[in-house]
């Protein structure tokens, strides 16, 4: 099922991956509702698995395949870029991380899961971040 309403961060999609089976089994519920990456999570997850995990590029791309279905997959382009930079400067984010909310809010969702933003925090007065590791992060 594809929809806008939620935005995964990498780290999400990262704990799929984790010896953690708590983490694992949330990070698996939340994306199986369906909801958005952008081409910038599923870099960032490849680099991770390949680098750090020690996984293949056909690993990567068999992990990858049925998070692709569930999720509608944003691309990089100028308008992420531009947007990125201003949140950057705004919200003192990181800007990668920045990268990511600009693609959010792009996509029109209303919440971003991540572990490495301020759980509760409101963006642009849409977007709010939710770490679905925690009570208060979690989706209902």
């Amino acid at each position: 099922m594809r929809g806008t309403e939620s935005f995964f961060d990498t780290n999400i999609l990262l704990y799929l991956l984790s010896g953690d089976s708590d983490k694992a089994d949330r990070a698996e519920a939340v994306l199986a509702q369906g909801g958005t990456i952008s081409v910038q999570v599923l870099n960032e997850f490849a680099a991770v698995a390949e680098r750090k995990l020690g996984f293949s590029y056909s690993e990567i791309r068999e992990v990858l395949e049925p998070i692709r279905v569930v999720c509608a997959v944003m691309p990089l382009t100028l308008e992420t870029h531009e947007l990125g930079l201003h949140l950057a400067e705004r919200y003192r984010f990181s800007l990668y991380d920045a990268l990511i909310v600009a693609a959010a809010l792009l996509a029109g969702c209303r919440t971003l899961y991540s572990e490495d933003l301020q759980n509760g925090q409101t963006i642009d007065g849409r977007l709010v971040v939710r770490n679905p590791f925690t009570a208060r992060g979690a989706a209902p």
